[in-house]
């Protein structure tokens, strides 16, 4: 029973700080959305800080899992278009800690430092997919090149919500869609002939 309600308080802080944003809502909020006292709360989580570190240990776990590379064989366009898929599913369903990066990090250095892990590993990732599409004979690129391309990969991907906001951006889905897009394209200057073109079309297909 007292998993049960962990894993409710959880979920429900989820998706309070995803349609308020996190810094609009309180531990008493959260208690009066469940009905149930601040005290019971309290008993499980310390704080509103202590619910958010329990919900970026369930983020953590699953981007680990979607930063998985391919198993005992070099990348290609679809594996990453698939990969891109997963982590902005991952982005869409903790949207809040995206929307509200700076904010969360700044006063919580556990996380800060939890985070910068995540970026260090997404960064190395993003770096072997620009090798290995190198190799494959996929991309054409200088090793400064690819190690700008990897780079503006991963700032993009961690950004992208943000910049979406900030323009007026209503519907975050069709955002975060896009965003898959935008990531995509910058691939498209390094391909060869044929991979651009089958990019296009993936863009096309996906557009519509």
């Amino acid at each position: 029973m007292a998993r049960d309600t962990r894993q409710r308080i959880l979920d429900c802080a989820l998706a309070m700080f995803n349609a308020r944003g996190e810094p609009t809502v309180t531990t008493n909020h959260i208690a009066d959305e469940l009905e149930i006292s601040p005290g019971n709360l309290y008993y499980h989580f310390r704080n509103k800080d202590d619910i958010i570190e329990h919900l970026f240990t369930r983020y953590e776990a699953r981007m680990d899992e979607v930063l998985t590379p391919p198993d005992g064989r070099l990348p290609g366009l679809e594996d990453i278009w698939m990969q891109l898929h997963k982590v902005f599913e991952c982005i869409w369903d903790y949207r809040f800690f995206y929307r509200d990066l700076l904010e969360i990090l700044s006063r919580n250095r556990r996380l800060r430092i939890r985070f910068a892990r995540i970026l260090k590993r997404a960064d190395d990732r993003a770096h072997v997919v620009m090798q290995g599409l190198s190799q494959a004979g996929v991309v054409h690129a200088s090793p400064a090149e690819m190690d700008a391309a990897a780079t503006n990969l991963l700032v993009l991907a961690t950004f992208w919500l943000n910049y979406a906001a900030i323009r007026g951006d209503r519907d975050e889905r069709a955002a975060i869609r896009e965003g898959i897009v935008q990531v995509m394209m910058l691939l498209s200057p390094f391909l060869r002939d044929a991979e651009r073109a089958h990019l296009s079309e993936l863009i096309r297909a996906y557009r519509h």
